[in-house]
């Protein structure tokens, strides 16, 4: 007599996360669509808040699906990936992939150098400096957090323009293209004032990256952006010619 083996049960959280790819293999959901609410899948399937939130969790760590605080739970499209070396505008980039580009002005003004910034732009501590802080959107959702600084001598009328409909690098490059630039990348942990704007928790990993461009040797720009790395990927492609 053969003894009957034994199961192990799945777990409902398991349960959860395949009933949500059930749902896409269907048909139900696209991708970028939203997703049912936690309200909505506890009505469905009768199981826990904490059940679906550890299912959605695992699900979002694993690159399915995206969640957005205070908005929903979106199915993850493709992540996209933009230029490194090459300086690209970020709009033409979610443009190009057939996307819808909004921004949002948060801060544009004058500002007094520190000493930090001072080195950078070779001038004196206390100098004038334009600074600006816009937040990229892509379908609605912040991809990109641009603080940007800009010396007078370079954009005298920064300040003029209207952020809330062209973006600063292509006002920026009407004056004149960059003939130098400098790119450095590091992996930050966002602070709250970072999570509140990109609307992303505090163990989010994001990418920062530091650009600082020269025109005919005269310092110009200093940016700063910020991107969720669950949201944005920086990269490039390009042909080696060897000599």
């Amino acid at each position: 007599m053969v003894a009957n083996r034994s199961t192990t049960p799945v777990p409902l959280y398991a349960k959860v996360k395949q009933y949500i790819l059930d749902g896409v293999e269907r048909g139900e959901w696209q991708h970028g669509s939203r997703l049912p609410s936690e309200h909505e899948l506890r009505a469905a399937l009768g199981v826990s808040r904490m059940t679906i939130n550890r299912a959605l969790r695992e699900m979002s760590d694993a690159g399915l699906v995206t969640r957005v605080q205070g908005v929903g739970t979106f199915l993850a499209t493709p992540t996209p990936k933009s230029p490194l070396v090459e300086i690209a505008d970020i709009s033409d980039d979610i443009k190009r992939r057939g996307h819808a580009h909004t921004l949002r002005l948060i801060k544009l003004e004058a500002i007094a150098a520190t000493a930090e910034l001072a080195t950078s732009f070779d001038t004196r501590p206390g100098a004038k400096l334009f600074q600006s802080v816009v937040v990229h959107l892509e379908d609605g959702v912040p991809v990109q957090l641009e603080e940007r600084l800009v010396t007078p001598f370079f954009a005298p009328k920064y300040l003029e323009q209207d952020f809330t409909r062209e973006t600063t690098m292509h006002y920026l490059r009407g004056i004149s293209p960059a003939t130098e630039v400098e790119n450095q990348v590091s992996a930050v942990r966002p602070d709250p004032k970072t999570c509140r704007i990109l609307k992303i928790d505090r163990d989010e990993a994001c990418l920062l990256l530091t650009r600082h461009t020269w025109v005919n040797g005269v310092p110009a720009t200093k940016s700063y952006f910020t991107y969720p790395g669950s949201r944005y990927v920086l990269g490039s492609r390009y042909s080696v010619n060897s000599g």
